[in-house]
């Protein structure tokens, strides 16, 4: 993580403080260590339950993928190999190009995110090549964290690479959730909705996830490649019906049909196949929001929680933040916390920016409008480091942010908030994280806080 930020104020930098503590307490190497051990010569995988699953499997093969996959396979690595003969051959990571790093043993591939790239598609070959060749008596120890989905894009034979990258952007551009965006994902997938599972049977599976999904839907995560599916191909359609006359011809058949049921649908809860398939969530994104409500006590503020599952379009939720400031009553430092992730609906010719960026501009503008007066920052940001397609991880902003960008109200209109951020050095840079659970909010109340 390179930090980027210049000519803070000393209560911009309390903002980026309590951020960083939300980041760091969604440590992928911390988290895998935590749950995979030796005990007694045996591999020791750690429930969410408490419990453990151990066994004297013969060999591993580890399948690691998402912008955490470099830092979390190099915590397993460090457990594997302390046995010898357990890795059947080197392990295989996925993440993106930003995130790319040497890890022992294993051959790493770098693919583009949020859209997928030819990259990704021949990472996924490999994969499904890889798991493929497990044996019963055996384990693939699959490693997920943010940005699975498009990292390994995989689609059924009859939908080329080209189809599935357009209909990725969008779904992008649509307003659909992450959810309902991965229940399409895993109906265009080989390898998603349980589909890896599929591949690796029949030898045994277990998956460490590291979560950016709210509410930690496992099987929304990198769209659930090793979790039964609940969604359907109907599901599919309707969630792209918005854009369902741009939708490639090709992935428009696929999926009428998959409805009509002339294809398998993902597999459901009730299959044996996931007997022997089980999984842990190592890390989230309410982790990291409990990590900021303790940083902020910290920092000399008391902490209130606003919401820990955010979602709806970025720009509305910027207004309902800045009527509940308005709400409070400010006899000591606030700081009003949040995680999530947010949705933004594009129009036809967009800028430029995420939607941490968009939620930081619309704060911006809604304070000025409403009258949020005294001493303030906010800031949104991706614990990735990345907001959209831009270098940027979100904004942080105060009252003074707007003097510097004329006609806000058009770069937010036109979606173009990085370019308006940009003008006013209000962009959250802090380079490529290593993790990713989703979306953290900070938002600093204190016309007592000393500049």
């Amino acid at each position: 993580m390179t930090i980027a930020m210049n000519n803070l104020n000393k209560l911009e930098q309390t903002a980026l403080n309590i951020f960083l503590a939300g980041v760091r307490a969604a440590d992928p190497e911390l988290a895998v260590k935590k749950y995979l051990t030796r005990q007694d010569k045996q591999l020791s995988i750690g429930l969410s339950n408490g419990g453990n699953r151990r066994k004297n499997w013969s060999k591993v093969y580890l399948i690691a993928f998402g912008k955490a996959a470099c830092a979390m396979a190099t915590a397993a690595q460090e457990i594997l190999t302390s046995e010898p003969n357990l890795m059947s051959e080197s392990g295989l990571v996925v993440t993106n190009y930003q995130n790319v790093k040497d890890v022992p043993n294993c051959e790493v591939f770098g693919a583009q995110h949020p859209t997928p790239d030819l990259n990704g598609y021949q990472a996924a070959q490999q994969i499904a090549k890889r798991v493929k060749a497990a044996r019963e008596g055996e384990l693939v120890l699959v490693l997920i964290s943010g940005g699975g989905s498009a990292l390994i894009p995989y689609p059924p034979d009859s939908i080329s690479l080209e189809d599935k990258i357009t209909t990725t952007k969008l779904l992008l551009g649509c307003g659909a959730n992450i959810n309902q965006i991965n229940g399409v994902r895993k109906h265009l997938s080989q390898l998603k909705g349980g589909g890896l599972t599929i591949l690796a049977a029949p030898a045994e599976l277990h998956a460490l996830i590291l979560s950016d999904v709210i509410g930690d839907e496992v099987t929304a995560i990198a769209s659930g490649p090793t979790v039964p599916d609940s969604t359907t191909y109907d599901d599919a359609i309707q969630v792209l019906k918005p854009v369902w006359e741009q939708v490639p011809l090709k992935v428009r058949q696929h999926l009428e049909a998959g409805k009509r049921g002339e294809i398998p649908e993902t597999p459901k809860e009730d299959e044996p196949i996931f007997s022997n398939s089980d999984y842990t969530i190592i890390g989230s994104n309410r982790i990291s929001v409990n990590a900021l409500i303790q940083e902020a006590k910290k920092q000399g503020f008391t902490p209130c929680l606003y919401r820990d599952e955010l979602t709806g379009e970025a720009n509305q939720v910027a207004r309902d933040l800045v009527e509940f400031a308005l709400q409070q009553e400010q006899k000591t430092p606030l700081a009003i916390l949040a995680g999530g992730e947010t949705t933004v609906t594009l129009n036809q010719n967009p800028g430029w920016g995420g939607r941490n960026q968009e939620m930081a501009l619309a704060l911006a503008l809604a304070a000025q409008q409403k009258g949020l007066t005294g001493n303030w920052v906010f800031l949104s940001g991706g614990t990735d480091g990345r907001d959209g397609p831009t270098d940027a991880a979100g904004g942080i902003v105060g009252p003074t942010t707007l003097e510097k960008i004329p006609n806000a109200q058009d770069y937010l209109d036109n979606h173009d908030a990085y370019h308006a951020l940009q003008k006013a050095d209000a962009l959250l840079q802090i380079g490529a994280t290593g993790t990713n659970v989703a979306d953290l909010q900070v938002f600093l109340l204190s016309p007592f806080f000393e500049e």
